[in-house]
């Protein structure tokens, strides 16, 4: 549900194809806010940082497998879409070739963080290495 969440609607859309399952929507796509919790320094004491909006969506498919799916923003069709991928991963003639798909999504994700990790920790300068009053 993580790499659904974090993937864009492009991506989602690509990997469940055009023609999409017969689904009930058991709770139409609505949008909401959560609130973000932060952590001083990545482990210290949790702090409000303040409020995302969140849409949310549960879908049923005809063969009774309900699918759920939380994403950050307002896009509704992103959510649907999500819901319904979420609930044909639990279906177990659909589980191979959609599980490859969304691995590799999950692998592109992991690439643009390390990514993104690498170019911050080049910008890090380290105080300690001054040396004073030499």
């Amino acid at each position: 549900m993580a790499v659904l969440a974090r993937a864009s609607r492009s991506e989602i859309e690509a990997v469940l194809g055009a023609d999409l399952p017969a689904h009930d929507l058991l709770k139409a796509p609505e949008t909401g806010t959560v609130m973000v919790e932060g952590r001083a320094g990545g482990a210290g004491r949790r702090f409000n940082l303040g409020e995302a909006t969140v849409t949310r969506c549960v879908v049923r498919l005809a063969d009774g497998a309900m699918g759920f799916a939380y994403a950050l923003g307002r896009d509704g069709r992103k959510a649907r879409l999500a819901a319904i991928l979420d609930a044909r991963l639990q279906q177990e003639a659909e589980t191979g070739p959609l599980r490859q798909h969304v691995s590799a999504l999950a692998a592109r994700q992991a690439a643009a963080r390390d990514l993104a990790s690498r170019k911050a920790a080049a910008t890090k300068v380290d105080f300690f290495t001054l040396v004073r009053g030499a």
